[in-house]
């Protein structure tokens, strides 16, 4: 959690210095209000930080609301729908926006018209993403099962009781039971890198979408944005609370992260306020920075909804075990994607 929260907050300090620069196209012609931008983007705030709030803390009513605890089928449905606005989200809203930038005629044919970065970007950045969490999870299992041994010994079970058949079945029970102990404890792990993984790739593309919406001064622009980024977050922030409530952090620990979620676009927007007297989002590093950020941000959120949450849940034992929660699980994944593709008609 820290190195995610210094990454974040490096990089919120970073990025609107470097996407300061001189413009060398033109803008596109817009009607410019200052003052009715302005109130439009403090609604934006107001209302993608409810909205983000509710969604990322939903998943975690578990123990107060028993329908979403983490074993019940309809969290698995929720789940299935929140990786489909994910996966929608990678695809159709943030990939299209780095081609968009990486393709512009604001930047040199040599080298941005010759090669395909935006593909490269993401393909590169799902790859470290599996890596980083194939690494994550085994250092994590390693580490935690070195403290101490699994499976205790039964040699004093040996001394004390005769008969091989009782002894057999004694060790046979405590090696089932340490085994269990194990999947459990690596399952656990394995949610909680998930969760955090999955965490840096949205806080990427909201900072991003933030400071973009901030820094523009055309209510036209912004009005239908303000909506479109409100279901946005509050169905985000269900994916991401479901990961989180399965990880199991302790207190401190979730409302750490359900901040650090519900704060991130908010907090761009507030500094695309700060700085839209001198940003320029057709300069070249402008550009190149949002087209960069966008393409690693896709990869990893393609990654994530395809590998760490689809296909961990629809491979898991209780979905395949039923033919109906089957039937629950893809029909809400093709509702999520297919509700977060229409929003890219506004957004």
């Amino acid at each position: 959690m820290r190195k995610v929260a210094f990454m974040f907050l490096c990089m919120m300090l970073v990025l609107p210095v470097i996407v300061l620069g001189e413009c060398t196209c033109e803008p596109d012609s817009e009607d410019r209000n200052k003052s009715k931008a302005l109130r439009y983007k403090i609604a934006a705030i107001c209302s993608i930080l409810f909205a983000g709030a509710i969604g990322v803390c939903l998943p975690m009513l578990g123990k107060v609301i028993p329908a979403l605890s983490p074993d019940r089928s309809i969290f698995f449905m929720v789940k299935s729908f929140a990786a489909g606005v994910i996966l929608s989200t990678g695809f159709i809203h943030v990939l299209p926006d780095a081609f968009e930038n990486l393709t512009s005629p604001c930047l040199s044919e040599n080298p941005w018209g010759e090669f395909p970065f935006t593909g490269f970007v993401a393909m590169v950045t799902a790859i470290g993403t599996l890596m980083v969490d194939a690494f994550a999870t085994s250092y994590y299992t390693r580490n935690h099962f070195s403290k101490g041994p699994v499976i205790q010994p039964a040699a004093k079970d040996e001394e004390n009781h005769e008969g091989h058949l009782h002894v057999h079945t004694h060790a046979t029970h405590g090696h089932s039971h340490g085994s269990a102990m194990a999947d459990a404890s690596s399952e656990l792990l394995r949610h909680r890198v998930i969760s955090q993984v999955l965490e840096l790739g949205i806080v990427v593309h909201s900072v991003i979408i933030g400071i973009s919406l901030g820094a523009s001064e055309s209510p036209k622009t912004i009005r239908p944005l303000v909506a479109a980024l409100t279901f946005h977050q509050f169905f985000e922030g269900m994916g991401l609370g479901g990961c989180i409530s399965q990880a199991k952090f302790k207190t401190r620990a979730i409302t750490i992260m359900a901040a650090f979620f519900s704060l991130t676009t908010p907090v761009g927007i507030g500094i695309g306020i700060g700085i839209s007297s001198r940003y320029d989002e057709n300069s070249p590093t402008a550009l190149i920075v949002e087209g960069i950020f966008n393409s690693a941000s896709a990869g990893i959120l393609i990654y994530m909804a395809l590998v760490d949450l689809l296909a961990a849940d629809f491979m898991s034992p209780k979905v395949q075990s039923s033919g109906k929660l089957q039937l629950g699980v893809n029909f809400f994944l093709l509702l999520g994607a297919g509700l977060m593709s229409l929003l890219a008609k506004w957004a």
